[in-house]
C-alpha cells in the first residue's frame, strides 16, 4: 500500500545538536534484523529505554543499492551530554547528530519502508521548496504512540542550509 504525501505535511523546524550512541550496520539489509537485535540488547545492558532515551535511524545509502554490501545505516539512540560509552565489542560510539534546520515528514502507521517518505522529500519536496541540503544524510526519529492500535510513528529529517 502506498501513501502519498504532500508539501503542506512538511514543516521546518530548527533542531538542537543531540549526542547519541552510534551503533553502525554495514553490509547487506537482509541482515539488519541481527544487528538490530544486538543493538537491542546493548540498549538494555546500558539502561537506555526507548521510552526516556529517542531512538533514531541514520542512512547514508539507498534502501537497496546495486550491491547489497554497499548498505549502509547507523541505529543511535540520544544520551545526555557527558555521558560516557565504555569499550565495548559490539563497537559502540559517541557521536552526534548536528543542530540545525530540517524539514520535517511525520509518517504514522507502518513505519518498517521509510523509503517511499524520503523519496517524497528528495525528489518532490525540496525541489519545489527552493531550500538547499547540508552536508549530513536524511534521519528519522522513532516515536512511541500513547496509542498503540495506531500503529507507529516516526519523524523524518532532512538537513537544510
Amino acid at each position: 500500500m502506498s501513501t502519498a504525501y504532500t508539501h503542506d505535511q512538511v514543516t521546518i523546524r530548527e533542531i538542537a545538536p543531540t549526542p547519541v550512541a552510534i551503533f553502525e550496520h554495514r553490509g547487506d539489509r537482509r541482515t539488519i534484523d541481527a544487528t538490530i537485535q544486538r543493538f537491542i540488547a546493548w540498549r538494555m545492558a546500558a539502561g537506555l529505554s526507548p521510552k526516556t532515551s529517542p531512538t533514531f535511524n541514520i542512512w547514508y545509502s539507498e534502501r537497496d543499492p546495486v550491491n547489497p554490501a554497499d548498505y549502509s545505516m547507523d541505529l543511535c539512540v540520544g544520551i545526555k551530554a557527558g555521558y560516557a560509552i565504555e569499550p565495548n565489542e559490539d563497537g559502540v560510539k559517541a557521536g552526534e547528530i548536528p543542530g540545525g534546520r530540517c524539514a520535517v515528514l511525520r509518517v504514522t502507521g507502518d513505519t518498517h519502508n521509510l523509503e517511499p517518505a524520503a523519496l517524497f522529500l528528495y525528489r518532490d519536496w525540496l525541489p519545489a521548496s527552493g531550500e538547499e541540503m547540508r552536508d549530513f544524510p536524511i534521519y528519522c526519529q522513532r516515536l512511541f504512540l500513547n496509542q498503540p492500535e495506531l500503529g507507529t510513528a516516526a519523524e523524518l529529517f532532512l538537513p537544510l542550509r
